[in-house]
């Protein structure tokens, strides 16, 4: 009995030796580990770079209070970090997205850093106004953002038909959702809506005229800064039809010209005509 307590004892002092040993071989091998790692890191060049002091919220203004200065290895600096030398530029901006404690700050979390919207398109003082178009007001699909254009207007009143120019040489900042021109001459696409550029007393006037009338797009050439006559006109006196007008004072058009076919000039017509020869034949 005194045989196997022995014995057990010994057993015990033998593990006891062997785990302390394990224990300072693992230690040791930690140790060199790491001091491995520090020369490598200090062999390697040092950069500074910006992180937060504490978690910040989307929104936080960034202030020296709210950032610090960590030196890391350039190796794991990202190409976006913030740096010390830049931090007059991002002083009292807001942070897009949240950030955590320690971790660099980059340009790509900032407010102003992202894509700018369609608004940032307009000046201020300026609105955009969306008009629904078709095949035809839309110049057959060939209207492009960034073309000049005459909005038109056709309104019934005391029932007669006007038509007048509600906008002249405005900006098209859209077709549909394109906002950029594709660069393609003659390229045609499809859309159903152009986004204009108007002053907000003249997009009052587009939703106005879009609930009493018709809508009609001219599309202007580059530089054409031409005005045309404000006044309303009525359609019918347009065509030649109005009360007041003659069947003889219709226009008509040979070959893109406009010729009034009055009475006189039919005369004159007549006269040029040859004469027939009278033999005492009546008709």
């Amino acid at each position: 009995m005194r045989i196997r307590v022995q014995r057990s004892w010994v057993l015990l002092l033998v593990a006891l030796g062997l785990g302390g040993m394990s224990a300072f071989g693992v230690k040791r091998y930690i140790e060199q580990h790491v001091a491995e790692v520090e020369e490598r890191s200090k062999a390697k060049s040092m950069v500074q770079v910006l992180v937060p002091k504490k978690d910040l919220v989307k929104g936080a203004i960034l202030s020296a209070e709210l950032v610090a200065v960590r030196e890391v290895p350039s190796d794991w600096a990202h190409s976006n970090a913030l740096t010390p030398a830049q931090f007059d530029r991002i002083e009292g901006q807001a942070l897009a997205y949240p950030a955590v404690r320690g971790e660099m700050l980059m340009w790509s979390m900032l407010e102003g850093q992202r894509a700018p919207s369609f608004s940032t398109r307009l000046p201020n003082g300026r609105r955009a106004i969306t008009v629904p178009v078709d095949e035809v007001n839309s110049i057959s699909g060939l209207l492009q953002p960034g073309d000049r254009i005459d909005l038109m207007v056709s309104a019934k009143k005391d029932g007669k038909s006007y038509l007048f120019p509600l906008l002249q040489n405005v900006a098209v900042l859209a077709t549909g959702a394109q906002a950029v021109p594709d660069g393609k001459e003659g390229s045609k696409s499809s859309f159903s809506t152009i986004t204009l550029d108007a002053a907000p007393e003249d997009a009052r006037r587009v939703l106005a005229a879009r609930e009493v009338g018709k809508l009609a797009a001219m599309l202007r050439s580059p530089g054409d800064s031409v005005v045309l006559p404000a006044n309303r006109q009525d359609a019918l006196s347009l065509l030649g039809l109005g009360e007041n007008s003659k069947e003889s004072g219709i226009p008509v058009l040979y070959g893109g010209r406009g010729a009034a076919q009055s009475a006189e000039a039919q005369r004159a017509l007549n006269a040029l005509a040859p004469s027939r020869p009278d033999n005492g034949n009546k008709p």
